[in-house]
């Protein structure tokens, strides 16, 4: 389509043999320009360190032995060197024109919210943000998000509900709980709390990936692309400068799914009566425990994600750099597994002090206090109420954000 494209040049939907003509020795200079900016030595031929070096220009950083891989695909006379035909016959039918569309395309394919958005943010280069193709990138993964956390936003709210009010005596199971919700407030009751979750994801977004670059260019790298700890302690740290400037909406979520038919008129009414009752520091209970979990979750997500990426192109990855689709989603899916098992204990104890108030008689307990308490009454089993409907929705969210995010960069033209 793109070829057919660029080439008609009378609109009628197909190239005939001139216009075909014309696309190739537009397009064949194109390339000579990129062969020649790839060319470092101008001796006519393109080696595995003029690879290695551009694409480090470009804020890419891979090993000599991948871009002897990206060379094998193009050397056609095994001198493990392209000249200037190898090059042009390989990429001729090839629609993209420069070195950046090449690789990008899979580097922005790992934005998956599985509702904790606590993903490290993705990372632009300076063409990029002239173009403004970052805040288009921005947007469909804040689209992407609310999407999936709609779609998911019953099993997000029997999370909750299991994880505050769940107990050996009281053993809420899946079905019950569900059946519970509807009983209670009608099939509408499902969505509390959805709202404000949804709104908190442009700000969160927003301030994250602000965060992240300054935090870069202090970190002192030179690079664009971070090494793994440096991505980790920047994205941990955004991500906590992230969560601590939107937590009141996080308790504000937590409030609202909770609360019975009728109990707040909406999102203002329920943050008016915590203010009123409780002050202002009720709207940053359970923040510790949170910020907490952004370590081991954030760390192990990223960590496992890209070990699995990495093992999967080196063991399988013959002739191209880009994993495809499903691999990147089953990397994701199970990172993101492996973060949420780490993290899971402090997100309950979080769950549970953001609630207090909102449970008749419950004293206030300290994030030590309620450790012990929840290890005493109900074992090791006790930090995990609630697992299975986030497990459940993993799979869904990831997909259906996945399915969102594409379509919308297609339409905003990215």
């Amino acid at each position: 389509q793109k070829i057919v494209k660029a080439g008609d040049k009378d609109l009628d939907g197909q190239l005939d043999f001139e216009e075909f003509v014309h696309y190739l020795q537009d397009h064949e200079k194109k390339l000579r320009l990129v062969f020649k900016s790839l060319d470092k030595k101008n001796d006519g031929r393109i080696d595995a360190q003029e690879i290695v070096q551009s694409l480090r220009d470009l804020g890419v950083k891979i090993s000599e032995q991948q871009a002897e891989k990206i060379l094998k695909s193009m050397d056609k006379n095994g001198t493990m060197t392209i000249d200037w035909n190898e090059w042009r016959d390989y990429h001729l039918l090839h629609p993209v024109e420069n070195i950046p569309e090449i690789i990008l395309y899979w580097k922005h394919s790992t934005i998956f919210d599985v509702g904790e958005n606590l993903t490290v943010p993705d990372e632009f280069t300076v063409e990029e943000r002239q173009t403004g193709m970052w805040w288009r990138h921005l947007v469909a993964g804040g689209g992407a998000g609310a999407v999936s956390r709609t779609c998911t936003a019953p099993l997000d709210r029997l999370k909750v509900l299991m994880q505050v009010h769940a107990s050996r005596s009281n053993n809420m199971c899946i079905i019950g709980g569900f059946t519970q919700m509807i009983r209670e407030g009608g099939t509408r009751s499902l969505w509390r709390g959805n709202g404000i979750n949804v709104l908190k994801i442009a700000p969160e977004s927003a301030i994250k990936f602000m965060a992240y670059e300054q935090i870069k260019r202090f970190i002192g790298t030179d690079q664009e692309m971070l090494r793994i700890h440096e991505r980790l302690l920047a994205g941990s740290l955004a991500g906590a400068i992230a969560q601590s400037s939107i937590y009141p909406m996080e308790v504000l979520k937590t409030r609202m799914a909770l609360r019975k038919t009728g109990q707040y008129s909406g999102m203002l009414d329920c943050a008016k009566n915590i203010l009123s009752k409780e002050g202002m520091a009720a709207f940053y209970k359970g923040y510790i425990p949170n910020m907490l979990g952004i370590i081991p979750y954030a760390g192990i997500d990223l960590a496992v994600y890209e070990t699995l990426k990495n093992a999967w192109l080196q063991r399988y990855a013959v002739n191209s750099a880009d994993p495809g689709v499903f691999v990147l989603l089953a990397c994701g899916t199970i990172s993101s597994t492996c973060g949420q098992l780490a993290s899971y204990p402090l997100a309950l104890v979080r769950t549970r002090m953001q609630a207090q108030a909102s449970v008749e008689g419950a004293p206030e307990v300290t994030m030590r206090g309620l450790f012990k308490h929840i290890l005493k009454t109900e074992g090791a089993f006790g930090l995990y109420r609630g697992l299975a409907p986030n497990f459940m929705k993993v799979i869904p969210a990831v997909s259906i954000s996945y399915v969102v995010y594409e379509n919308l960069k297609m339409t905003l033209g990215v």
